[in-house]
């Protein structure tokens, strides 16, 4: 089964930085949460086995938040020892299309969006904004929320 990592690394190959493109932690998290979110909507399986908390900024998953904490807000660069044909390419596709609708936008821009939406917002429950919280995001929830949203298009 293809991993977190190796999702997160697919998506950072994707950065034009030729063009002054970067991807931070922050945008990373918020791309793999929706890659996941949508394959379970879509495939009705998880992509990777990794849940995602509804921290102050968005979903995070805990252990990319490790992987990639020493970063900080600044870019992360190209990942030199991954191997792109890893992936599946059917896996590879889909993380395309992902990319395609989400990666166009800045880290700030999907945590807003991400904020709107109900599984994050549901996990978060009345807690104020900004508050620290470490409450999964439902992958229940994730499913029925994005599933929903193909069947309204």
């Amino acid at each position: 089964m293809t991993t977190i990592n190796d999702v997160a690394n697919y998506f950072l190959t994707k950065v034009d930085r030729d063009s002054g493109d970067n991807i931070t932690h922050l945008k990373l998290q918020k791309i793999c949460y929706y890659a996941q979110a949508w394959h379970l909507a879509i495939e009705d399986e998880p992509l990777f086995e990794a849940h995602f908390e509804a921290w102050a900024h968005g979903p995070v998953n805990p252990g990319l938040w490790y992987e990639y904490r020493g970063y900080g807000w600044d870019p992360i660069p190209y990942p030199e020892d991954f191997e792109i044909k890893s992936i599946p390419k059917p896996i590879r596709e889909f993380l395309d299309e992902i990319w395609d609708v989400y990666g166009k936008y800045s880290a700030r821009y999907l945590e807003n969006l991400t904020h709107q939406e109900d599984p994050w917002l549901e996990a978060r429950g009345d807690l104020p904004e900004g508050r620290s919280c470490n409450t999964p995001i439902d992958e229940n929830t994730m499913r029925n929320y994005y599933k929903d949203m193909i069947e309204d298009e």
